[in-house]
Formats: C-alpha cells, structure tokens, sequence
C-alpha cells in the first residue's frame, strides 16, 4: 500500500453499488474472518472481499491516529472495490474510526462496526461479575466505556478488563492450540476466575479461534460471548434498508476473496486452511 493517509477526499465517488456488489470485511489480520464466517452462514448468497492490513498486525499497541489512518486507508480500499458495504471487523478500528468514516462517506457506502458484546454477559451474569478480553486500544476507545455506563454500572455488574498482546499473533500464525498460548490465557484468565467471574466477553474478532482452547482450560467455568453473530444481523439489516440484499441463491459455494497488504498473502495459506470452516470457496490476493 502506499503511504498513509488519514481519509482519502470523496472527488470522483463510485457509482451507487446494486445488490450483487460483495460485501467488505476489513480486519487487521485474520481474526476478522470470524466475523466473515458469520456472515456467510447469515447471508449465505452474498460474496464477500476480505481486507487483511496484515503489514500493520496486530492494531492492539498502536496509537489512536495511526489506527484511524489505516483504518480509513482499508476502508477507502473496499469502496474502491465497488463494495455495497463494509464491514469494520476488528474491535480495535471500530474503537476509534466508525463516527469520522460514517461521516466521511455519508449514506452512499454504509458501515458497520463492532462493540464488544458486554450488554448481553451483564445481562446474563450470575455472579455479577463478567470480563472482557481486548487489546489495550479498545479499552481506551469510548465505545465500550459507553456500554459499561449504560448496562453494568446500573445493573452492579462488575466490569473487568483484561488484555494480553500474545493472543493475536497466536492466531496469525495458527498457533492457537500451542501450549504456549495455554500458559498466556492461564496467565490472564485464572485471576479472572478467581475473582467469580462466570462470563468471558470476546472483545477482538481473533478471540474467537480460541474459544477451543478457553474451554478446554476451564470447561464451565467461563461462559464466552462474541460480537459474531450481532455483526452479520446488524449486516443484514443494513442492506434490507438500503435494498441491497441479494436474494436470489446463486446454487454455490459461497465465495470469499482474501487480500492482504504488503507480500505475505500467500504465506497465509495454511492458517486460512485451518480457519476457514463449512462451504466457502476462497482466493488469495496481495494487495500492495
């Protein structure tokens, strides 16, 4: 990709995308693909353009501009695309970019962002007491901080936050099973244990390719919740009211193109072997 840019000017917009465009999923790595898989199974007659800021993984220590540049640099990417949509699935960008991208492209190219799924464990909680698993970054966005306000303070819920920069390139390198990765989930969830809490909030699209793992760990101990599946409803909504759903099945596997930046798409290969579940077709691309 070239050089950074914080929003690319809107001087030759794309023609107004129809309902056969596919639908952008943008994450900074492959975590994202999560959120895609999601997708898939909710809209199984949609194609899908998977961006993966793979030369800038993981987003979790970065500071708050740079997440905005990249962020609107991928997103700029999907619209040129011709994407009828896009999908912000990284926790760490929708912290820190959803209202100016909003604003940026106005009703012309919706998006759709991810708040970890806090609301439904305060909900739910027994012990009164939920965690949630994230990158530094997105505790320090305002999204999150606005939903402990309005649903676990209210409820007398207690919030805790806890983060662990190992767990994202576990993921990347399909390592998630390692017994390295074990010792670093003990390592922050015991204490989470210990201290009663009976729900674990996913709050990064990689987290839940370890959900395997976590179980394996603590069986009923933690109940896990991601953004996954609100994310492909909250999709599909979207595209109804803009009357860009495509309805019509195409009698195939559902198609799914992944790019990444920089040189290393192909080297992906065997992760998103692991990755990818159920009936999708795919394709590797760099995007440079």
């Amino acid at each position: 990709m070239s050089a950074i840019l914080p929003l690319y000017p809107l001087e030759n917009p794309m023609p107004k995308a129809s309902a056969d465009a596919p639908i952008g999923i943008f994450d900074s790595g492959v975590g994202g693909l999560s959120v895609a898989q999601e997708i898939a199974n909710y809209l199984p007659n949609e194609r899908i353009i998977y961006f993966a800021d793979t030369a800038h993984v993981p987003y979790g220590a970065r500071d708050d501009q740079n997440i905005r540049e990249l962020t609107a640099h991928a997103i700029e990417w999907l619209y040129r695309q011709g994407c009828k949509i896009a999908v912000v699935a990284c926790n760490t960008a929708s912290a820190f970019s959803l209202d100016f991208l909003r604003e940026h492209y106005g009703e012309s190219f919706p998006i759709v962002g991810l708040v970890p799924a806090l609301k439904p464990a305060v909900l739910q909680t027994k012990n009164k007491v939920v965690a949630v698993l994230a990158t530094p970054a997105t505790f320090r966005g305002q999204l999150i901080k606005d939903v402990v306000h309005r649903f676990a303070e209210p409820s007398g819920v207690e919030v805790i936050t806890v983060t662990c920069l190992d767990l994202v390139p576990f993921v990347e390198a399909g390592l998630q099973s390692s017994d390295a990765c074990k010792e670093a989930l003990r390592k922050v969830l015991d204490p989470v244990v210990a201290r009663h809490a009976d729900y674990l909030v996913l709050g990064c699209t990689h987290y839940p390719f370890l959900k395997e793992t976590i179980q394996g760990i603590y069986t009923d101990q933690l109940t896990l919740v991601d953004s996954g599946f609100a994310v492909a409803r909250q999709t599909a909504r979207i595209l109804i009211k803009n009357g860009l759903l495509l309805e019509t099945a195409r009698g195939q596997e559902i198609q799914l193109n992944f790019y990444a930046s920089g040189h290393n798409a192909h080297a992906l290969e065997p992760v998103l072997k692991h990755l990818i579940q159920g009936k999708m077709s795919w394709s590797i691309h760099d995007v440079i």
